[in-house]
């Protein structure tokens, strides 16, 4: 089982939502706030931002990173998305790299994003969702 999680409702009708970490977000619907939505693109950018860290820092040095840009392909009528398209934008400008270079770190991080981003991995297949309700009287 992985972290445990859960959401808390505000009385401004915003939510938080926290982990046994001690991490903390808020979201909902409104100016200023992410939806679930939203939530589910930042997962996938947040994963592949992460799962590219290694090769994008030993070619261009530590701290560097990607502007990872997610679109999602909405469908009202079955109120889900339909698809995800990724953007990977990494700037290596300062890095005076060959195009050898270029295509061996795009290969690289192409390769690292494909094998460790849990989150792409789960979108990929069906993932059953069981929702368990508790009413305390």
């Amino acid at each position: 089982m992985g972290k445990r999680l859960w959401v808390e409702r505000n009385k401004d009708g915003s939510w938080d939502a926290f982990s046994e970490d001690g991490a903390h977000l808020k979201f909902g619907k409104g100016r200023g706030l992410f939806t679930p939505g939203d939530l589910m693109k930042v997962a996938l950018a947040g994963c592949a931002a992460l799962s590219s860290k290694f090769p994008i820092e030993n070619t261009l040095g530590e701290g560097s990173g990607a502007r990872i840009v997610v679109d999602g392909t909405y469908d009202p009528e079955t109120d889900s998305y339909l698809s995800f398209e990724e953007q990977v934008n990494v700037d290596a400008t300062s890095a005076d790299l060959d195009d050898d270079e270029v295509a061996k770190l795009k290969e690289r991080v192409e390769r690292h994003i494909e094998k460790g981003c849990t989150v792409a991995h789960t979108y990929r297949q069906e993932t059953p969702v069981r929702v368990n309700v508790t009413v305390r009287k």
